[in-house]
C-alpha cells in the first residue's frame, strides 16, 4: 500500500536527522511518529479535505505535514525550534506552495500570525506539556476552527472526555465542553514513536459546538467558565463554599459576586449543597447566565485561567 507520510518510519525519520544534525529536545517534548498507520488514521479521523486550511503545532521533520498537504488545500505550521527549519524546507519541497512555517511559540500566536488565513481545522501531535491548554485556548481564540483533531497524553484525553462525578472531571472540562464535543478517538502506543515517550497517547477529535441555547451568548460563556473555576476551587467542598473561597481570593468585585451567591444559585435552580464536579456542563451555562443576571463580574476578570 502507498504511504500516507514517506517520512512515518524509523529510517526515514532517522536519514533526516543525520543529514540535518538534529538532535532531540527532552525540553521541547520532542518524539517522532514513526507508524504510517497512526497517520492514516489520523487523516480518517480529521476528514482533511482539499477545501481545508489546518492549522498545524509543532511539525517536527514534517512527518504528519507531508501526509496533511496530499489532503489540505493548504497547511499553517507553527513551530518554536528553529533548528527544524532547514530540514521542513527539504522534506516539504514539492509541496510548499501550499505550506508556510510560523517560527513562533505555539502558546502566543494570534490571528495576525495567520496572515490572512482562517484555518478551519487543526491537526497536530502536540508538545505534551502544553497540549490541553493550546486545544482550549485556540477554540477561544481562533472561531474559525471547526475541530481540533490532536494527538496528546491518554491521561489529558480522559479528562478532556471526562463526564461529571469522574475524578478527572474538572473545571477544564468543563471550559472546553462549553465550546466543542468529544466525536471519536483512538489509542497510540508508545512503540509509534521515536524515541518512545514515557506515557501512553491518545488521538481525540472534538468539534466545535453549534448546539448552545440562543440565550448563550459569548458573554454566558465566558460567566460559566468562571463560575466552573469557582466550583472547583475546592473538589471536596459544597458548591457554594468552594465559590465563596474562590471569589474572596479575588478582591472586592469578588466580594460583590460571593454576597450575591445565594441569588445565583437560586436563580439558576442549583443547590448550594451539590459538588461541582456533580454538575453537567450545561448547568454551568445557567450558572453563568445567573451571575451575569444577579452580579456581573469585572471584565477585567476574563473568563477563568486556560492553561492547566
Amino acid at each position: 500500500m502507498p504511504l500516507h507520510s514517506a517520512l512515518a518510519s524509523p529510517r526515514a525519520t532517522r536519514e533526516v536527522l543525520e543529514r540535518f544534525g538534529i538532535t532531540l529536545k527532552k525540553s521541547l517534548g520532542q518524539n517522532f511518529l514513526v507508524n504510517d498507520d497512526v497517520v492514516r488514521r489520523i487523516l480518517d479521523l480529521s476528514k482533511v479535505q482539499l477545501a481545508d486550511t489546518v492549522l498545524e503545532v509543532g511539525p517536527g521533520i514534517g512527518t504528519l505535514t507531508h501526509a496533511l498537504l496530499q489532503h489540505a488545500g493548504f497547511v499553517i505550521s507553527v513551530e518554536r525550534d528553529e533548528t527544524l527549519e532547514e530540514a521542513l524546507s527539504f522534506t516539504l519541497a514539492e509541496l510548499e506552495q501550499r505550506f508556510r512555517l510560523v517560527k513562533k511559540d505555539a502558546l502566543d500566536l494570534q490571528t495576525a500570525d495567520l496572515a490572512g488565513n482562517e484555518p478551519d481545522k487543526l491537526v497536530a501531535n502536540l508538545p505534551y506539556a502544553v497540549a490541553a491548554t493550546i486545544v482550549l485556548e485556540y477554540l477561544e481564540r481562533f472561531e474559525c476552527l471547526e475541530s481540533a483533531t490532536v494527538m496528546v497524553q491518554r491521561e489529558v484525553a480522559e479528562r478532556m472526555a471526562a463526564g461529571p462525578g469522574r475524578k478527572d472531571y474538572g473545571a477544564y472540562t468543563v471550559k472546553l465542553a462549553l465550546r466543542a464535543r468529544v466525536t471519536g478517538a483512538f489509542q497510540v502506543s508508545r512503540n509509534d514513536f521515536m524515541p518512545p515517550p514515557h506515557v501512553d497517547s491518545t488521538v481525540i477529535r472534538l468539534d466545535r459546538r453549534h448546539d448552545l441555547p440562543a440565550w448563550a451568548d459569548a458573554a454566558v460563556v465566558r460567566a460559566a467558565a468562571l463560575m466552573a473555576d469557582a466550583a472547583f476551587c475546592s473538589r471536596r467542598k459544597k458548591l457554594s463554599n468552594s465559590c465563596k473561597a474562590y471569589f474572596i481570593s479575588r478582591g472586592a468585585s469578588g466580594a460583590r459576586i460571593v454576597a450575591a451567591l445565594p441569588a445565583i444559585l437560586e436563580e439558576a435552580h442549583v443547590s448550594p449543597d451539590v459538588r461541582g464536579e456533580t454538575l453537567a456542563w450545561e448547568t454551568y451555562l445557567d450558572l453563568g447566565a445567573a451571575l451575569l443576571a444577579c452580579a456581573p463580574p469585572d471584565e477585567r476578570g476574563g473568563e477563568g485561567d486556560a492553561r492547566v
